[in-house]
């Protein structure tokens, strides 16, 4: 600890935003930077505790202390192989993630935490930049060939471990491009494509083969991967999304938020569309659904200029401050704000859809009504109050709900594959699905999470695919 007294020195500070004014003409990724001094202060603010509940609350056991210590000294070499070493892709989180670690931070009780996702952002772009961060390519093979379906966060964890045990790996993406949902599903102004693409050549260049195009289970049968690789590891996502079955959902300009976002992340690509483009220019917009995809949704819209941008969460408004029975460390229930909501949107509360309202096939206008939540042993349940539906205008709606498991239909049909409840692929300890030889793992196996949270069960699922491997 470089700085026992930085905690108290130092205060808290942000990188920020550009300007509203400025970022809502494109698309480039709307944080700013610090300045080396100033980022290297902010690690200084680690406390070094000793309890690291930020540790206990990172997905995939971030040694922060530690790499926040090297980062304040300026040693960015130590800083990232500290950071690499529990996380294959700390520029993505340093992104997208949410950061519980900074919810959990000591000094977050007095609401001051450390920068820790600024600081591990900041990092690995500084190592970059020094040349530290170079491809690491496995001194011997085993012979044994590993096919990993999906290239988003957990695809990626899975091969690159597995590559580094010194296993063949070959990655399948349906899509024309690698990444999953970091390529298509988050827009650029929150994670610039180029990040991706940067880490995919070191992953090529250490032996990683990539096939796009290829959707397993559709243009190449599930039975002749099985044949091909010693072990087959299912990493597509969570899909399905949820869907609102209400009257008027078949109305013209209702569409799914993913629809909607991964269209413009392709035209922003440079990819031509044959089919309807989904544009909000000069529409009234409403997003069901108050996640951060349906944040993102009203980000896109903003950048696309429609005339209004609405958002509508079934929940209540959330508290500013945490509520007695959400303490610390644990994480704070409290309204979010992203920069997004700060473009322009307003924000509604406590709404239920009843029905979709339209004029000659195209939608005009969502019926809600206001609802209100009751605890009745510990179960709670939704009543809608009396006197209080409305309508509101809307010329294209968003649905952005989540999603509910992996879509079911190809390869996991074809494999005849066992599902748990929830309609996820199920898995034992060692990730192993019904079907010997086929793993799963990231939202396949366990429900719509984080980014963080598939990585850090890609990196999980691939020891235990190294140790099935081993045995064979």
């Amino acid at each position: 600890m470089g700085n026992p007294r930085g905690f108290i020195e130092v205060p808290q500070k942000f990188s920020g935003n550009r300007p509203v004014n400025e970022r809502v003409d494109d698309y480039g990724e709307v944080e700013q930077v610090l300045n080396d001094q100033d980022r290297r202060l902010q690690a200084s603010r680690c406390m070094d505790c000793g309890i690291p509940f930020c540790h206990w609350a990172c997905p995939v056991g971030s040694k922060i202390p530690e790499w926040q210590d090297a980062l304040y000294k300026g040693d960015y070499d130590e800083a990232y192989k500290i950071l690499h070493s529990t996380n294959s892709f700390p520029e993505f989180t340093g992104r997208v993630c949410p950061a519980p670690c900074e919810k959990s931070c000591v000094l977050a009780i007095h609401e001051e935490a450390v920068t820790i996702r600024e600081n591990e952002s900041s990092t690995v772009e500084k190592a970059f930049e020094l040349g530290v961060i170079k491809p690491r390519i496995p001194k011997k093979r085993t012979g044994k060939k590993v096919a990993v379906i999906g290239s988003g966060p957990a695809g990626l964890s899975v091969a690159d471990l597995l590559n580094q045990a010194g296993h063949t790996v070959t990655v399948f993406e349906r899509d024309d491009a690698v990444g999953g949902l970091l390529r298509y599903g988050i827009p650029d102004f929150k994670l610039n494509k180029k990040v991706i693409d940067r880490r995919i050549q070191i992953f090529e260049t250490e032996g990683i083969e990539f096939k796009t195009n290829t959707s397993v289970g559709e243009n190449i049968t599930g039975k002749e991967i099985l044949k091909k690789y010693d072990a087959v590891v299912l990493a597509i996502g969570a899909m399905k999304p949820r869907d609102l079955a209400v009257e008027g959902r078949d109305l013209k300009g209702v569409y799914f938020a993913m629809e909607y976002l991964t269209q413009q992340n392709k035209v922003n690509r440079g990819v031509n569309f044959n089919g309807e483009r989904i544009e909000a220019k000069g529409k009234k917009v409403l997003v069901i659904g108050g996640g951060d995809t349906g944040s993102d949704c009203v980000g896109t819209a903003n950048r696309q200029r429609a005339s209004w941008v609405g958002q509508v969460e079934i929940l209540p408004k959330p508290q500013a401050k945490r509520r007695p029975g959400n303490p610390w460390p644990y994480w704070p229930n409290v309204l979010k704000t992203s920069s997004s909501h700060e473009e322009g949107c307003e924000r509604m509360w406590s709404l239920a859809t009843r029905k979709f309202l339209g004029k000659d096939g195209v939608v005009t206008g969502v019926e809600v009504a206001e609802v209100e939540w009751t605890n009745e042993n510990g179960s709670w349940k939704m009543s809608e109050k009396p006197d209080t539906v409305r309508v509101i205008d809307a010329d294209m709606v968003f649905l952005s709900m989540g999603f509910v498991h992996p879509v079911h239909e190809g390869l996991i049909k074809e494999l005849n594959l066992e599902l748990d409840p929830r309609g996820n692929v199920k898995i034992d300890d060692n990730y192993s699905t019904s079907m010997d030889g086929v793993f799963a793992a990231g939202d396949a196996a366990n429900g719509a999470s984080l980014v963080v949270t598939a990585i850090a069960k890609g990196r999980e699922a691939a020891e235990k695919v190294h140790d099935y491997l081993s045995k064979k």
